[in-house]
């Protein structure tokens, strides 16, 4: 049981990891650091966003319009976060 504890911890790292660099990505893209017509920027700003567009979608869609504001990340941060502390305060069922 204990691997599955370990095996979860590292899948909520990754979706960590994963909004993270977006978000940043988001960032140097908007600021004109980055640019999407290079090719490997390109593919990775288009595979993160086909992976986590699933996970904001149905955020998006309960928050108001914050006029070019996205809090979706946030939330879903917030999320993954509330879930590692579930998770670790419960450890002692994985045991």
């Amino acid at each position: 049981m204990q691997s599955i504890f370990q095996i979860l911890m590292l899948l909520l790292d990754i979706v960590w990891f994963f909004i993270i660099a977006h978000v940043i990505m988001s960032w140097l893209i908007n600021f004109q650091v980055l640019n999407l017509r290079q090719q490997v920027v390109g593919q990775i700003w288009y595979g993160l966003n086909r992976v986590l567009e699933p996970i904001y979608g149905p955020i998006r869609r309960l928050l108001p319009p914050m006029g070019g504001l996205d809090l979706a990340p946030l939330i879903v941060l917030v999320g993954v976060y509330a879930i590692r502390i579930v998770l670790i305060n419960n450890a002692y069922a994985f045991y």
